[in-house]
């Protein structure tokens, strides 16, 4: 039996809402076979972040060297990474072994709002990671972080997304389940612009959505999807996901990432 295989580097969340547990998750329930490279451990909750212990950039380097020389990825995302070190040996990997069909999650901020990220982080992640990125996926906030823009309206993502575009490289799938009274995403690359709309579903449990989609995108990838069709896969997945109305902890909770799979 062959299966085709996806690698999250990023950090791991206890609670299993968010970071690799969310990712794993995802990858199995979407159909592949799920590797995780730890960036950090994490004390946290649905109600926020209280501890963040980062790996070292050699060990970082160890648990790379023997994905990627066993059982090599078709697909890679990235998520948490916190510090500048850790982004440059991720990137000389990547670079190393030649990765395609990288999908960058650029997180900053969690769902609670804890901080993730240092500055210089953010410089690095721009100037080394998103580079080699087949796809980043920013939300409104991070948008404006990295285009350096303030995103109000619709138009406001377009020229977001095509600043981090044109300066980075990489498409860009700004997502806007952020904003208010809709869930459009836009995908940008190349100096074209095409909207995947949603309707915006009442539910307050999102912790991990960010994770989730990224997650669900990379394994479409691996899959060989089109990008276009790995992202319109995705989103349905998420979809899904908020749909099923999980409803676990005592703040912004988890998704339901089995909902497409049979319990019986």
């Amino acid at each position: 039996m062959k299966l085709p295989i996806a690698l999250t580097i990023a950090g791991s969340d206890c609670s299993g809402g968010a970071g690799i547990q969310a990712d794993l998750k995802t990858m199995t329930c979407c159909g592949v076979y799920g590797m995780s490279c730890i960036t950090a451990l994490t004390a946290q909750n649905t109600t926020g972040v209280y501890g963040v212990q980062e790996v070292t950039p050699d060990f970082l380097a160890r648990q790379l060297d023997c994905v990627f020389t066993d059982i090599r990825p078709q697909a890679v995302k990235t998520g948490m990474v916190s510090s500048a070190p850790l982004i440059e040996t991720i990137a000389d990997k990547l670079t190393e072994y030649r990765v395609e069909n990288l999908v960058v999650d650029p997180v900053m901020v969690s769902t609670s709002g804890s901080r993730l990220i240092s500055e210089e982080a953010i410089q690095t992640l721009k100037s080394r990671l998103l580079p080699l990125a087949t796809l980043a996926t920013p939300n409104l906030a991070e948008a404006e972080v990295l285009s350096g823009r303030s995103i109000h309206t619709a138009e406001d993502m377009v020229a977001a997304a095509r600043v981090i575009s044109e300066e980075c490289g990489c498409a860009v799938l700004c997502k806007g389940g952020h904003s208010t009274g809709d869930a459009n995403d836009l995908l940008y690359w190349q100096g074209e612009a095409h909207w995947y709309r949603g309707q915006r579903i009442d539910n307050p449990n999102t912790h991990g959505t960010g994770c989730t989609l990224s997650s669900a995108i990379a394994s479409g990838l691996a899959k060989g999807l089109t990008l276009e069709n790995a992202v319109a896969e995705a989103k349905a997945y998420l979809t899904g996901a908020l749909e099923a109305m999980l409803d676990l902890g005592q703040g912004s909770g988890p998704l339901w990432h089995g909902w497409n799979q049979s319990l019986n």
